[in-house]
């Protein structure tokens, strides 16, 4: 492939006190990177350079450009975004560690909406400590949605090769999920997901299995009436109504116990927990968080800063690495979906009516009768 035809793959550091840095640079040292992408790096040359000799690690050439129309192929580009402290204290959050992950991701952010990069890549951030008065939002799902989604809703989505869990609550305590929980958050996401399965992952008629909220599915009541009242008629709506091929709900512990996943192209899950603890048992090493549903494709790696193994270089970049992987797939997925269903064929036929099928004449055919 030639280098002008790479993709541009925006990487933001992350929290600074974190493993993001040790991932990046592990995965940013297999020289076959640079024959996929082009990486961007929105961080500082100070915390990286900090990182790489604390772990020992070998030298990176960088090539570092002040905004991104400076950017280079075939070489690893770094945007120093990083304005005051860079006091480096590994494996403890603070508020200079949160400042400098905020900076980064809103850089890259700017960039992504300007199409100076292609996708983008996020390393880990401390959702508490990068809180401020410049940022309130509960971590980058909610933030990109809010200040770069131009109106439209996003969808957090785990991806692994045979698993695919998208959610219905994300960041949300555990005791105001059942009031979130409506057949309408249902639908939508939902349909949500069943259009990025198509366009985002090249699945034709996916099939999606939803969750129970409640053990057992409720136990018909017994245990709950959220399946019955709620989940249900989402389904029932969704199917007949958007055409989407929905089956359950399923109780969470027999659905993943007995690896049913298998048999479906995503999982709709409930809340959080629900949904990614069996994924990250399942694909830790390996899983991938893909924000679905907004105009651009953003992903990251399905673990946390992981303090509490920094500055040891035992972090694995596994998982980093799927996610510029996978969102380079996801971007190709997506021309291929825009390019195959921008000028789609004049519908010859429509419904009026149950049994009453009648041709959908043009202009010009109804003249010419």
């Amino acid at each position: 492939m030639d280098n002008e035809e790479k993709m541009i793959v925006g990487i933001t550091l992350g929290d600074s006190n974190g493993i993001g840095p040790e991932i990046i640079l592990k995965t940013l040292a297999d020289s076959e990177m640079l024959e996929l992408c082009t990486p961007v790096i929105y961080g500082s040359g100070k915390v990286l350079s900090y990182h790489r000799k604390a772990l020992d690690l070998p030298p990176i050439q960088y090539h570092v450009a002040r905004h991104a129309s400076e950017v280079r192929h075939g070489t690893i580009n770094l945007i120093n975004v990083v304005d005051g402290d860079t006091k480096i204290e590994m494996g403890k959050p603070s508020k200079i560690a949160g400042d400098i992950s905020r900076q980064c991701l809103e850089a890259a952010t700017r960039d992504l909406m300007r199409d100076d990069i292609d996708v983008l890549v996020t390393a880990p951030i401390n959702k508490d400590n990068i809180q401020s008065e410049l940022f309130k939002f509960n971590g980058h799902t909610d933030y990109l949605e809010a200040v770069a989604g131009e109106g439209h809703k996003a969808l957090m989505v785990l991806c692994h090769e045979e698993l695919r869990v998208a959610l219905v609550t994300t960041h949300l305590p555990l005791a105001r999920v059942p009031q979130a929980i409506t057949t309408e958050a249902i639908v939508e996401k939902l349909k949500a997901f069943d259009h990025s399965l198509k366009r985002d992952f090249g699945l034709d008629a996916p099939r999606i299995a939803i969750l129970a909220l409640n053990p057992h599915a409720g136990e018909n009541g017994l245990l709950g009436n959220e399946e019955k009242d709620v989940i249900a008629p989402a389904i029932a709506e969704a199917l007949e109504q958007h055409k989407v091929l929905c089956f359950g709900p399923y109780a969470a512990d027999g659905f993943f116990g007995n690896k049913m996943y298998r048999r479906f192209d995503g999982v709709l899950a409930m809340y959080h927990d629900q949904g990614l603890a069996p994924f990250k048992t399942l694909a830790m090493d390996e899983g991938v968080n893909f924000t679905a549903g907004l105009p651009f494709v953003r992903t990251s790696p399905d673990h946390g800063t992981g303090y509490d193994i920094t500055g040891q270089n035992i972090a694995s970049p596994v998982s980093f690495r799927h996610a510029i992987f996978t969102a380079i797939d996801i971007a190709r997925h997506r021309a291929a979906w825009d390019e195959a269903y921008a000028n789609p064929l004049r519908k010859l036929y429509h419904d009026r009516g149950r049994d009453n099928v009648v041709l959908d004449l043009t202009q010009d055919e109804e003249d010419e009768k």
